[in-house]
């Protein structure tokens, strides 16, 4: 969740365990009632542990929706009716804050009998209102577009997805493992980084608790340590530029 001034923004809500088969290995320590009601919310993708019917059911009906192209029937399904459909490159703006969906290197399905990429996905660069820009990836592979979004974008934190990255014949095409993710990271030429899609569900065969570990490491071979943000789940950042 962001705070943007009065506004709040949240990325992918996904409060319960996906299922019995997958431990939530960090399940909420407070009740959703407590949390600030978000302005905004906003979809990447339509695999189920980013686009999580129940836990949207949980939030207001009117809350406001920003999602790729494609997934009417699952918010039909919600009663959700407020929301806005973005293409690539298209941006939504609410006084100073502007929302726009980028492109990034992944996939998205959520019945196997329609198959795969019958919706989009993307990710979001947010110009707050409060002067700062951030970039959130959402999953994606390492792909030549980071430098594109690097040289027409300035941001100062980027938050990239790192987790269910191993093993890499499987992974590599839909998720960055922590080498990849500094390379996107210096492509992006952000200010700082954080990393998320971490230490809450075991979908890959990595640890829940490696990414944060290996991250570091990497970094400290660009010389880059400084340009981490480390967030313990349930921690709040208070960003100053």
């Amino acid at each position: 969740m962001i705070k943007d001034l009065n506004k709040y923004i949240l990325v992918d809500p996904a409060f319960f365990a996906l299922s019995w088969l997958f431990k939530d290995f960090t399940p909420l320590s407070f009740d959703i009632k407590d949390m600030p009601r978000p302005d905004h919310v906003l979809i990447t993708h339509g695999h189920y542990d980013h686009l999580d019917k129940t836990s949207l059911a949980s939030l207001a009906k009117d809350t406001h929706l920003i999602t790729p192209l494609g997934y009417n029937e699952v918010f039909d399904d919600l009663e959700m009716k407020q929301r806005t459909q973005t293409d690539w490159f298209d941006t939504f703006k609410d006084g100073k804050l502007e929302i726009m969906l980028l492109p990034c290197n992944h996939w998205t399905m959520r019945n196997p009998i329609t198959g795969p990429n019958t919706s989009l996905w993307g990710s979001f660069l947010i110009k707050t209102a409060s002067g700062t820009t951030i970039f959130i990836s959402g999953d994606t592979a390492y792909f030549e577009g980071f430098r594109e979004i690097g040289r027409e974008f300035s941001i100062d934190l980027a938050i990239i997805n790192l987790g269910a990255y191993e093993p890499r014949w499987f992974m590599a095409s839909s998720h960055m493992n922590p080498e990849e993710t500094v390379r996107a990271f210096q492509d992006l030429r952000a200010k700082k980084l954080l990393i998320v899609h971490w230490g809450s569900f075991r979908l890959g065969d990595e640890p829940v608790h490696f990414p944060p570990i290996y991250i570091r490491s990497e970094l400290e071979k660009e010389g880059l340590s400084d340009r981490l943000v480390y967030l313990r789940h349930g921690q709040t950042l208070f960003w100053d530029k």
